[in-house]
C-alpha cells in the first residue's frame, strides 16, 4: 500500500531523511516515533507529495508528486497543527467532501459523533475555532471519506477522554478496510492502537517491530478508585475522565478507552500520595 524506497531529503544541506527504506501493507496500523527533528513530520510531508526528495515515495503504487490530486482524495490527513485557515466551516466541509465525492452530510454526522456541534460554527471561520474544536473537524473530515490509508500526526493531542474514546471507535471501524500511519513523539500516546512501531532517530529507521495486537481499540475498561481523603485537583482531573462521585469525594467510578489505560494510570500517578486503590477491568 505505501512505499518508501531510499527516501532522503535535506535542508539547507542538514540531511533530514537519511535513506529511508519501509513497506506498510493494507489493514496495518503503524506508529511512527521518534524524537522532535527525527524527521517524522518530513517523511509524512513526502508521502503527501509535499517536498521533492531522493529515492521513491509509492501509494497504491502512484506517484504522490505526479498525481497528487489522486492521491490527496484517497488520504485522509489529521495533521499535528491545524491550517490557519479563514475559510468559513461549512465551505470547508463542503470543499473537503467534493474534492473526495463524499457526501458532507456524512462529515457532519462525525463530528457529532466527536461531541461537536457544527450548526452553530458554520459560518465561523475555521481559524477561530478553540484547538479541541479544530482537531474534531480535522478528524471529521479525514475518516468522512473512503479512504484507504490514513495519516494522522499526533492526532487525539487536543481531545478530551470522551472525544478520544469515539475517536478510538472511529478508528475500531476503519481497521480491516485501511491502512494507518501514525506519528507521535510519545509511544504510550499511541502504543495500543496499532500493530508495528518504527522509531527515526535523525532521519534514520532504528526500530522496526511489530508489536501485540490484541488491545480493542473499541474496548472500554471499568475503573474504580478509592482516595485516602478528599483532594480537590485529582477531583477535578477525574471530572474530566467523567468520572462519578460515589460518596464525598472518596471513591470514584467512570470508565476509560482501551488505548487510553496507559494515559489514564500516568494521570493517576501523579495523585498516589492520596489514592488508595485503583482497579481497571476489562469490560466483556
Amino acid at each position: 500500500m505505501i512505499k518508501f524506497e531510499n527516501v532522503a531529503k535535506s535542508f539547507r544541506k542538514q540531511r533530514v531523511l537519511d535513506g529511508i527504506s519501509l513497506e506498510i501493507g493494507l489493514g496495518e496500523r503503524v506508529a511512527l516515533i521518534g524524537s522532535n527533528g527525527a524527521g517524522k513530520t518530513t517523511l509524512i510531508r513526502c508521502l503527501l507529495g509535499e517536498y521533492t526528495h531522493d529515492g521513491r515515495v509509492t501509494v497504491g503504487g502512484r506517484d504522490p508528486r505526479g498525481d497528487r490530486t489522486a492521491i490527496l482524495a484517497s488520504i485522509g490527513f489529521v495533521p499535528q497543527l491545524p491550517p490557519p485557515l479563514k475559510m468559513p466551516v461549512g465551505q470547508l466541509i463542503g470543499f473537503a467532501a467534493d474534492l473526495c465525492g463524499t457526501d458532507p452530510r456524512r462529515i457532519l454526522d462525525l463530528a457529532a459523533r466527536l461531541g461537536l456541534d457544527t450548526a452553530p460554527i458554520l459560518d465561523r471561520q475555521f481559524v477561530r475555532l478553540s484547538g479541541g474544536m479544530k482537531q474534531k473537524l480535522l478528524i471529521a473530515v479525514a475518516l468522512g471519506r473512503d479512504a484507504r490509508v490514513l495519516v494522522m500526526d499526533e492526532p487525539a493531542a487536543n481531545l478530551d477522554p470522551e472525544a478520544r474514546k469515539i475517536f478510538f471507535e472511529l478508528l475500531a471501524e476503519r481497521q480491516e478496510d485501511a491502512t494507518m500511519l501514525i506519528s507521535s513523539h510519545r509511544l504510550n500516546e499511541v502504543s495500543a492502537l496499532v500493530n508495528r512501531v518504527v522509531e527515526l532517530d535523525m532521519g534514520r529507521v532504528v526500530l522496526d517491530d511489530r508489536v501485540a495486537d490484541d488491545v480493542s481499540l473499541s474496548g472500554l475498561l471499568d475503573c474504580r478508585v478509592l482516595v485516602k481523603r478528599p483532594e480537590p485537583a485529582l477531583a477535578k482531573a477525574l471530572g474530566t475522565w467523567n468520572f462519578r462521585d460515589l460518596g464525598g469525594g472518596m471513591e470514584w467510578e467512570g470508565e476509560v478507552a482501551g488505548p487510553d489505560r496507559l494515559r489514564f494510570i500516568g494521570m493517576i500517578s501523579r495523585y498516589v500520595a492520596v489514592v488508595s486503590d485503583v482497579s481497571l477491568r476489562e469490560r466483556a
